[in-house]
């Protein structure tokens, strides 16, 4: 890790707990909204929850034995036995470009090998596209295992998994 940045976990105790959510529920179409109950069941529930310099971006991620009733993570329990799923990491828009989300995935990579993970997941949107995310995903070797259209009319996911 570089000097400058911090990376805590997080847990449902969290003080900032709240401003996190904020920022979860900021992000429009890209994430689904979080009310406070949902937001603490969803860290609580997380196999890693961290965030990076406080409040500045975070990640969830869930393993395979989750309580967790998104159909996208269905949808990969459903497909593989055993993996890492990339919920989300979201970087408040002032932080953008620092580096945050590529050292999350990193942190996150190494504890999963670490409990004997091999496979990483998530979805990236395909309609609307988000560019973004299928470059910065690219970046870590993602490649795509499966469409989905879950979700209402005009909003289709792309499944994806990196082998660790």
């Amino acid at each position: 890790m570089q000097t400058g940045f911090m990376l805590s976990l997080l847990t449902p105790e969290n003080l900032d707990l709240e401003t996190l959510r904020a920022l979860n529920n900021a992000q429009g179409r890209d994430l689904p909204f979080a009310d406070q109950a949902r937001f603490k069941h969803l860290v609580g529930q997380a196999f890693f929850a961290a965030t990076m310099n406080g409040t500045e971006a975070f990640i969830l991620a869930f393993d395979q034995d989750a309580d967790y009733d998104s159909p996208h993570f269905l949808w990969f329990k459903a497909h593989f036995p055993r993996f890492i799923y990339i919920d989300r990491v979201v970087t408040e828009p002032a932080a953008r470009g620092q580096g945050h989300a590529g050292r999350l995935y990193d942190e996150l990579f190494k504890r999963a090998r670490a409990a004997g993970h091999t496979r990483a997941v998530c979805e990236i949107n395909g309609d609307p596209p988000n560019p973004a995310s299928a470059g910065f995903h690219a970046k870590f070797r993602f490649q795509q295992v499966g469409p989905a259209d879950l979700s209402a009319p005009g909003n289709v996911v792309h499944y994806y998994a990196k082998v660790l």
